[in-house]
């Protein structure tokens, strides 16, 4: 199964651009998942286990390495990518 997923993180710091690019770096580290982003959210599009996997993953690591902040997220099932991406 295919899945979409649409994040917006909101890191509680002053200084949250950091936090925010190494959230959407370590995403486009995977080469099975296609990663879209813009200037308010970053959509990832792939399987529905590899997506889920590396989203836990590296929502994880961006708590243990920049402390708290808020994801927001949703999430359909199959792939809704731009064509034009």
């Amino acid at each position: 199964m295919k899945l979409s997923l649409e994040i917006s993180k909101y890191p509680l710091a002053d200084d949250y651009i950091p936090a925010i690019a190494d959230f959407i770096e370590r995403l486009n580290a995977y080469p099975n998942l296609r990663i879209v982003g813009n200037t308010m959210s970053t959509q990832v599009f792939g399987d529905f286990d590899e997506v889920m996997a590396a989203y836990s993953k590296e929502m994880k690591y961006s708590y243990e390495k920049w402390g708290k902040a808020i994801f927001v997220c949703k999430f359909i099932n199959g792939d809704l990518s731009p064509s034009d991406a």
